[in-house]
């Protein structure tokens, strides 16, 4: 079964409050936000964008005062790249996804260690998940209301989102999966506040919104790692090598 990450990543931008297509690219704005991990554009599959092209993407990203920036899969648009380079786009990182189906999907066993995953029902819990990320992430994206509403909107859009309560009130750890689209879905923002950690709250998780998806009719769901110790809990429920995504930027 292929996985079609990239004609995904083009329909889940264009679902972005404020998306735009420029040449050969769709660029996914969120008024709510300048962060730039939310605010970024993505080629067409088979692109093949010229320099002109590129100077019309720049300028709708200085424009808004945002950093000039691109999510894709090289191997669907290997035309673009080099496009890319020689507007002085860098590397910002290169990773691996990797992709679940119902035939690989996998119990993460985790025995007598087990606990309740939930879905977020209030505002209140929504906030508390929203701190937990933030924590989980090291306060790299600081939690906010618009973080928390981004998380609503998620499960309100055809997403899911769930956690893990924490013992003493609050999130210990939880994740978000997007909409399907082109039969697929991303599962993303997996964290455990560190306190928790090493209990199998993120395989718990990961499993539960996996199930949740492929249940609901997506062929396949897929998701990226940062390490070598999260990849190992993403194999344990099911996930397997699917290809690589390119990250750049370009400095001010």
């Amino acid at each position: 079964m292929r996985t079609d990450v990239q004609s995904f990543s083009v329909a889940h931008l264009l679902r972005r409050p404020a998306a735009r297509e420029v040449g050969g690219f769709v660029a996914g704005f969120d008024p709510a936000t300048t962060s730039p991990y939310v605010n970024y554009a993505t080629p067409f599959p088979g692109a093949a964008p010229t320099d002109r092209d590129v100077a019309d993407l720049i300028a709708a990203f200085r424009e808004r005062g945002l950093t000039p920036r691109l999510e894709f899969a090289p191997d669907a648009a290997p035309a673009v790249e080099p496009v890319l380079r020689r507007a002085g786009f860098r590397t910002e990182e290169v990773h691996e996804y990797l992709v679940c189906t119902p035939a690989t999907l996998a119990e993460p066993g985790l025995g007598a260690g087990s606990f309740e995953v939930e879905s977020p029902a209030t505002d209140a819990d929504y906030t508390a998940l929203d701190a937990a990320l933030s924590a989980a992430f090291g306060g790299e994206f600081p939690p906010s209301p618009e973080g928390a509403a981004r998380l609503r909107r998620t499960e309100e859009g055809g997403g899911a989102v769930r956690f893990v309560r924490a013992p003493g009130g609050g999130a210990a750890g939880g994740a978000l999966c997007s909409a399907p689209a082109e039969g697929t879905a991303e599962l993303a923002g997996v964290g455990t506040v560190p306190a928790y950690r090493g209990r199998g709250i993120a395989a718990a998780v990961t499993h539960t919104l996996a199930a949740t998806l492929l249940g609901r009719g997506a062929r396949s769901v897929w998701l990226e790692y940062s390490g070598e110790g999260s990849r190992r809990v993403y194999e344990r429920v099911g996930f397997r090598p699917g290809g690589t995504r390119l990250y750049v930027s370009l400095d001010a």
